[in-house]
Order: C-alpha cells, then structure tokens, then sequence
C-alpha cells in the first residue's frame, strides 16, 4: 500500500488526539472539557422541507424531524433521498441527531460530498456516506454508495491511494467497543468532519472511523448533502433534527 503525502500526514497529525483516546478507551470528559458549539448554521426549520428535496411518497416533516418512512407494500424502486439544495459544503463540520426504527431491517445514512445520479432516477445520490443499520453492523463507518463502496469500517483508520482499494493504516478502537455507544431505536448525535482529503465520523462524541483519501480519480472535494430511505423487505422509519453545518 501506497502512504499518505505531506499534506496528508499534517492532517492526521492534527487527528492524531482524537484517535489516541480512542484507541485508549479514555473518557475525554475527564482530560478536557469539550469545545462550546459555535459557528453552525441550522440548516432545517424544525417545520417544513424548504431548502430540502425529495419525494413526497416518502418524506415529510413531524414531531420537529424530517422523517423518511416505508412500509412493506410501500417501496421505493431504489434507495432514495431527502437532499439539501442550500449549498454544496467542502469542508465543513456537520451534526445532527437522528433515530432509526422499524425492525432489524432498518438502514439509512448521512450523504456528503456527493453527487446526484438522475439517469438511475430522481433522488438518487452517489458520494460518501455516514452508515447506519438497525443491527449495528454498519452504523458508524463510511460507504461510498453507487462507487467504491466499503472505504472505511468502523473502528478502522482507512487509506485509499490512487488506483488501489482501500485499506487499513491503523485502528481508532474496538468495533464492539465503539458499537456499545450507539444507541437502539433512539436519538443518537452525529456528526461528520471534512477538511480537505480526510473525513471523521462521530457518534455520540464516539470517533466510528477515520478515512484519508488520497484516491484522485475517485475523490470528490465537494458535493451534496443528504439522508437515506434504504429499500427493505419490511419497512422503516428514519428521523433527522436538529441539523447543522459549519464550514472551513
């Protein structure tokens, strides 16, 4: 495998905290206190679907959360996507929380940087995705949905270089660790860091995994925002609040 450039290396660098107390199962609470929440912009009204698009078969607003529901007789033909239209973020600092329910079948995700693909069907995107499953065996780590699929498990500090799968360079945790802080049919706080090559997920202040990639032909610096109705043999429900954004 291929290592990562000079500028790659900086950006780990400044990762390198994180991930140490991760690997060290240390409570950060206990060493610092976390950083105040400021700078974000709400990117949802709590009320309606402005500034949102996506079929309206699928998804409305209740209860203060852009909901994507299905049922078993109540499919769409693929996976489909609530997208937000305000901008297209490079880098930046999302968060929001989000509850899955409706059996074991249930899968859903956050998109970033992607793209739309209108010749498979509107509301479509390709691009990276925070992954979510209702058994946990996927929430956490990243997905390239409609390219090259699994980049990064979730306890895995991944690498990509150019013309290679990717692989592994360290780890960030334990994935039974990890997985015991995601809560079942709850709300749980996401949140996703993009600066430059290098992309970090969080689940309830938990690093899932870290990706550097450093794949020229595949990677994309910008894109789309947006959240996922997975087709399922028994149907699902996907909730979304309190969404935000921070750029760089």
């Amino acid at each position: 495998m291929s290592f990562p450039n000079q500028t790659t290396r900086r950006n780990l660098l400044a990762l390198a905290p994180a991930m140490l107390l991760a690997q060290h199962k240390l409570d950060p609470a206990t060493l610092v206190p976390p950083f105040p929440e400021a700078g974000f912009q709400s990117i949802f009204d709590g009320k309606t679907l402005t500034g949102w698009d996506a079929d309206p078969d699928f998804w409305r607003v209740e209860n203060g959360a852009i909901s994507g529901e299905t049922t078993p007789t109540h499919q769409p033909k693929q996976n489909t996507f609530c997208i937000w239209r305000g901008a297209q973020p490079a880098d930046f600092d999302f968060r929001a929380q989000y509850r899955l329910t409706g059996g074991k079948a249930g899968n859903s995700g956050f998109q970033y940087r992607s793209i739309e693909r209108p010749d498979v069907a509107k509301w479509v995107m390709q691009g990276y995705q925070a992954d979510i499953d209702a058994e946990q065996m996927f929430t956490g780590q990243l997905y390239e949905e409609r390219a090259r699929g699994f980049l990064a498990l979730r306890g895995m500090l991944g690498y990509a270089a150019d013309g290679k799968k990717a692989g592994m360079l360290g780890s960030v945790g334990d994935s039974d660790q990890l997985k015991s802080y995601i809560k079942i049919e709850d709300w749980n706080d996401i949140q996703v860091i993009a600066r430059g090559n290098t992309m970090v997920h969080l689940w309830n202040g938990h690093v899932m995994c870290v990706f550097i990639d450093d794949d020229t032909a595949h990677r994309k610096a910008e894109g789309l925002i947006g959240i996922q109705l997975h087709v399922t043999p028994t149907g699902m429900k996907v909730e979304t609040r309190n969404i935000r954004i921070k750029n760089f």
